[in-house]
């Protein structure tokens, strides 16, 4: 196998070589991390790599391999690398959120999420870049170097987990674990040409901390395939002690979901949203594009959309709070951070309690819309990848709009809790990947990526990489 088929291997397939003892997890170790010495520099997927550590921990799995006898039974992902969004705590690592400031700072605990993948038998690699507190969909923190597509270097690979997507479509990890507010796993799976999965809320415990955006926020896997995302999601959900919002275990699992029949689902598109900006050209055609395998999947396709409109007032509010609430210094603050930090502190307890009503009042009505629908085909986001830095000069509350013209899709699903996959859909005349996101109803998981599965039997997108990592 060369080195490229092996650096864009699935996660699950390199975990069954392990497991057949044709690989060791050190082997498995030491192949990322040389290609990340070698590549990360172009594209800063990493804040922090942490071999030592990494190695450690491979090296003990190395040693249980050679001495078991049941190869069968050990973890799914035994022996798989994998890195952290630098906005989680892992023990022994640092946690910066993306502040300058605080790049060195260890925490004393770790998420209850990342315990369970570490039980699931991945080897924790390090820490990949998010921007600054999480809050920007492109990821370009003061005090650190941007973040870069690797599909085309002069643009952004989205954010906040732009690391995490970076690092996967580079080929400088199997798989990469990101978290989502108002877009974040979704967005750079967009940019990146990969597989992201925004779960529903309760699916994925925020243990042995809650949550700072009232429940619109959650982890999730980003992945080349809808078979690693599906079992790296089985491996990251479940109900943690104390959790504000739960869902039981998925039966059966997501990983059994990739092989499921659906018959015939009513699936709902749009390429005009209520409430929403235009859509670019290429970003309507992936939708109709998507929409027309499904029908020829045998699924039956009706144009329809709920209505957003309202909801960017509340949702802003929320957001706003949310980085007031971090409670970081302002000097460490970038100037948009510390913009809406600063509007945080004026918002009353009842305004902030009055514009949850009135998201979760829209929330209503837009989960209602799926009494009938049981996909809903939407664009990812309203235009392709901007350049890194295109908006940095431009006036803070133009950056805001600008924004919110490019990611509108995304924003809704976070406020109604329910789950929606992107997944890609081509390539633009500049050699960027386009995306969808399909968007379930509510817990149902596993009909989204049932549907993800049969989309990527009729267009396997995980055969292409970008050919300045192939080396």
């Amino acid at each position: 196998m060369s080195e490229i088929d092996f650096a864009f291997q699935p996660a699950l397939e390199q975990a069954k070589r392990i497991r057949q003892k044709e690989l060791s997890p050190l082997e498995l170790l030491d192949f990322y991390l040389e290609r990340i010495e070698r590549y990360d520099s172009r594209v800063g997927s990493y804040f922090t790599v942490m071999p030592e550590l990494a190695r450690r921990d491979a090296q003990a799995k190395t040693e249980q391999l050679a001495a078991t006898n049941d190869p069968a039974s050990l973890p799914p992902f035994f022996g798989v690398p994998l890195p952290i969004k630098d906005l989680n705590a892992v023990a022994q690592m640092p946690c910066s959120a993306g502040v300058a400031a605080l790049r060195d700072q260890i925490p004393e605990y770790e998420d209850g999420m990342v315990t369970k993948l570490r039980q699931a038998g991945f080897v924790l690699l390090g820490k990949t870049a998010t921007s600054q507190l999480g809050s920007m969909p492109y990821t370009e923190p003061n005090g650190f170097p941007p973040t870069r597509n690797p599909w085309h270097l002069e643009h952004t690979p989205g954010g906040s987990s732009g690391g995490a997507a970076a690092a996967v479509a580079a080929g400088l990890s199997p798989v990469a674990q990101g978290s989502d507010g108002g877009g974040s796993i979704r967005i750079p799976s967009a940019c990146c040409g990969l597989l992201g999965i925004k779960p529903s809320r309760g699916r994925i415990s925020s243990a042995p901390v809650g949550d700072r955006l009232h429940g619109m926020a959650t982890d999730g896997p980003i992945a080349r395939t809808v078979a690693d995302a599906a079992a790296m999601l089985d491996a990251m959900s479940g109900y943690i002690w104390g959790d504000p919002y739960w869902l039981g275990q998925p039966n059966p699992s997501f990983w059994e979901a990739t092989h499921q029949a659906t018959g015939s689902l009513r699936i709902a598109y749009a390429t005009s949203m209520p409430g929403l900006p235009p859509a670019s050209d290429i970003a309507k055609q992936a939708v109709l594009d998507t929409t027309q395998r499904l029908c020829e999947l045998g699924h039956e396709a009706t144009e329809a959309c709920p209505d957003f409109q309202g909801l960017v007032e509340p949702f802003t509010t929320i957001f706003a709070a949310a980085v007031s609430s971090a409670g970081m210094a302002k000097s460490a603050l970038e100037p948009i951070n510390r913009m809406l930090a600063e509007k945080g502190e004026q918002i009353s307890a009842g305004e902030y309690l009055q514009s949850i009503r009135q998201l979760q009042i829209l929330a209503r009505q837009i989960v209602g819309f799926f009494q009938d629908v049981d996909v809903l085909v939407l664009p990812v986001l309203l235009h392709p990848p901007i350049r890194v830095g295109e908006w940095s000069q431009l006036p803070l509350e133009e950056i805001l709009d600008r924004i919110t013209r490019w990611i509108a899709p995304c924003p809704p699903f976070n406020a109604t809790g329910q789950p929606a996959i992107a997944l890609p859909a081509g390539f633009d005349g500049n050699g960027l990947p386009v995306s969808v996101q399909l968007v379930g109803k509510p817990a149902a998981e596993a009909t989204l990526i049932a549907v993800a599965s049969q989309l990527e039997a009729a267009y396997p997108w995980y055969q292409y990489y970008p050919e300045a990592f192939a080396g």
